[in-house]
């Protein structure tokens, strides 16, 4: 009899501990989705991994987010139920235009999808869909006339709509650019050179299961109609492309939707915080030194010097979010390291830094320590050209050799 038990409570266990996710995706976009059945693709994906996903979808071909927010039918499924995600897709060439024209014709529709998902159920997270450069690019304009300058306007452009939406993407562009230059072999395009072949598809499935669950899609039966040695690299693509920067993609778990955040100025002893995280009601800071505050942008004195570790609780009604950044009261402020140097904005956030001593290795961290991705570096002996348009707002350390210097994003 008590072994009995033993093994009910054993199996018992092993139902708490291996079951399922699921969560619900609506779907909005055009023919990129509903092309080979992506919506239907991931859940199986999901499912082949022991994950489960209900889902809906509205996608008509060639629609912008202007055209959706046109649509009541787009709204009306949007509010159909408290969706833990919603994916937006816009048509595949707008956001590689002009960045005026995004600005004026494209972001401000993103915004209102944005905010209706957000009315509809405040914990929902959209999910933009980085979308691909077509084969050969786009003929129509100079910036966008190669696959890579397409892939490259797409994804700042996404990840402008992320920055200005509080929202999240799932980098499809980054791994199909990844699987482009290390599997050419791998047709990912169907004949038109632009929608997705079965194989960008399951790339797409699996990029979007790694951004959606967070777990690596690396081991899923389910394979489509593909042989498992072409599965497997989609698989491991999606997997580098999307969980070493899952903070850079700003993808959360469906119980997570704040995000702590702040930079600070520091003169003396006397510390200025600006809170710049994400969906957030309320904030609890600590500054280290057993003081704490619920002021969202508090001024703090340290009476005495040392380093101290801060930290910052970002809640609302769906969780919460913790950050937490050592800084030094009463040492060398980062602003005294900037003597001898000279740095010059060259315009859509790409600066050039001019000194002494300054070598080609150079490397940007956030707050955390994190070291960060740049569009492009340039490094000469005697300065530094880098871009940061990708990232988000906030406080950033570029370290040069033995130089440190604080940016303002």
């Amino acid at each position: 009899m008590k072994h009995i038990k033993l093994t009910l409570f054993i199996f018992f266990l092993s139902l708490i501990s291996f079951g399922q996710d699921s969560i619900s995706v609506l779907w909005v976009g055009n023919s990129y989705i509903y092309v080979n059945d992506l919506p239907t693709m991931v859940s199986q994906l999901a499912l082949s991994k022991g994950d489960k996903i209900s889902y809906d979808s509205k996608t008509n071909g060639g629609f912008t987010f202007q055209s959706h927010y046109n649509d009541p039918t787009t709204f009306s499924k949007i509010e159909s139920k408290p969706w833990d995600y919603v994916v937006l897709q816009a048509q595949s060439q707008e956001p590689s235009f002009p960045t005026g024209q995004v600005n004026s014709q494209t972001l401000p529709y993103a915004t209102y999808l944005c905010d209706s998902v957000y009315e509809n159920r405040y914990c929902s997270q959209p999910m933009f869909f980085m979308t691909w450069g077509r084969e050969n690019g786009d003929p129509q304009w100079d910036s966008i006339n190669t696959f890579y300058k397409m892939n490259e306007r797409l994804r700042l452009a996404y990840l402008r709509f992320v920055d200005s939406t509080e929202s999240s993407v799932s980098p499809v562009g980054t791994a199909w650019r990844y699987v482009r230059d290390n599997y050419p072999t791998i047709q990912l395009y169907s004949g038109d050179g632009s929608h997705p072949s079965v194989a960008g598809s399951y790339l797409a499935a699996s990029t979007f299961y790694a951004s959606l669950f967070r777990k690596s899609p690396v081991g899923a039966s389910y394979i489509s109609t593909l042989d498992p040695i072409t599965a497997q690299i989609l698989q491991e693509a999606a997997e580098l492309t999307v969980l070493d920067s899952l903070d850079f993609f700003h993808l959360r778990s469906n119980s997570e939707t704040a995000i702590a955040y702040f930079s600070f100025d520091q003169i003396d002893n006397t510390v200025q915080f600006q809170n710049e995280s994400w969906r957030e009601t309320e904030v609890l800071w600590n500054f280290g030194d057993g003081i704490i505050s619920t002021e969202m942008n508090p001024q703090h004195v340290y009476l005495s010097n040392g380093n101290f570790t801060v930290e910052l609780i970002a809640s609302n009604e769906c969780g919460d979010d913790t950050i937490s950044v050592q800084i030094e009261v009463g040492g060398v402020g980062l602003d005294n390291l900037m003597l001898g140097y000279k740095l010059k904005s060259l315009g859509e956030e790409r600066y050039i830094l001019e000194g002494t001593d300054l070598s080609s290795d150079v490397s940007i961290y956030d707050l955390s320590g994190k070291e960060v991705a740049m569009v492009f570096v340039k490094g000469k002996q005697n300065s530094i050209e880098f871009d940061l348009s990708s990232l988000r707002s906030g406080m950033y350390i570029l370290v040069n050799k033995d130089l440190q210097i604080k940016l303002i994003r």
